[in-house]
């Protein structure tokens, strides 16, 4: 046998060992942690440690049955007590007590621990009152509050719902609350009255609600009674909103006119 064939086999016995060691390290370490696992209990696959089994809580590095109360059921959650309560029942402390509905109410079908009016009834403390819809009104799908609103042409006025008296040139309002009416374009409310807006020349009408109810052409700046012109200087335009000036670069403002910024 050559040296070269020695140094082979030489390596060849190294790693054998290398590879008996590992693995009586590995199982080494499978027995300790399986004897390390308190009852009742299941080793983390993906990280180190354990965590109890269902039905069974951690508790002084042990794994404590979980006492399960009267109308309860297991859970797999590793906080809280281990259980929850059935449907139509609701935690106090450590029991399940049973939720009492009253009359014209509903048990909540997303949690089941709680409940809720019926429809034309509305909750007062722990009573569901019926909802008294006024003449002229209906109930709302909103059952906070009133749980009722007025038909159209009808506005809520202490607790009933009363005519909407509109002035000339008015219409109904989208909301019932107010007056219950708007002034059409081109007029703005006036003491309870739709008003005529007068535009100036070289104006017209604006859509917003407050104001005059006018706004000036570009070109023009509001003053007290009309829109006067806006008077341009040497090297200047107007500006963005059109109703006063800027200069042309590279001059500068400088009072009423455009200086070179030489």
């Amino acid at each position: 046998m050559n040296a070269t064939s020695r140094s082979l086999g030489l390596v060849a016995h190294v790693l054998i060992l290398l590879l008996l060691f590992a693995g009586s390290i590995e199982l080494a370490m499978a027995q300790e942690t399986k004897s390390a696992l308190p009852a009742n209990a299941t080793a983390n696959i993906h990280s180190s440690g354990w965590r109890c089994n269902r039905g069974y809580r951690k508790e002084d590095g042990a794994c404590a049955a979980v006492t399960l109360p009267e109308n309860a059921y297991l859970t797999d959650s590793w906080s809280g007590p281990g259980w929850k309560c059935q449907y139509g029942f609701k935690r106090y402390n450590d029991v399940c007590k049973r939720v009492v509905l009253p009359d014209n109410a509903y048990l909540s079908a997303a949690t089941g621990d709680r409940w809720m009016c019926s429809r034309g009834y509305r909750q007062v403390d722990l009573a569901c009152v019926a909802i008294d819809v006024p003449e002229n009104g209906y109930l709302t799908a909103n059952s906070s509050g009133t749980g009722w609103a007025c038909d159209r042409t009808y506005r809520p006025a202490s607790g009933a719902c009363v005519a909407i008296a509109l002035p000339a040139n008015a219409s109904l309002a989208f909301t019932s609350s107010g007056s219950g009416w708007e002034c059409d374009r081109g007029y703005r409310e006036t003491d309870g009255a739709c008003e005529a807006i007068v535009v100036p020349e070289h104006a017209y009408l604006s859509q917003r609600s407050y104001g005059g109810g006018w706004e000036c052409h570009r070109g023009y700046r509001k003053g007290r009674s009309g829109c006067a012109v806006v008077e341009l200087p040497e090297n200047a335009h107007l500006n963005f909103a059109g109703n006063d000036w800027d200069c042309n670069k590279p001059y500068r403002k400088l009072k009423e006119a455009c200086e070179s910024g030489d």
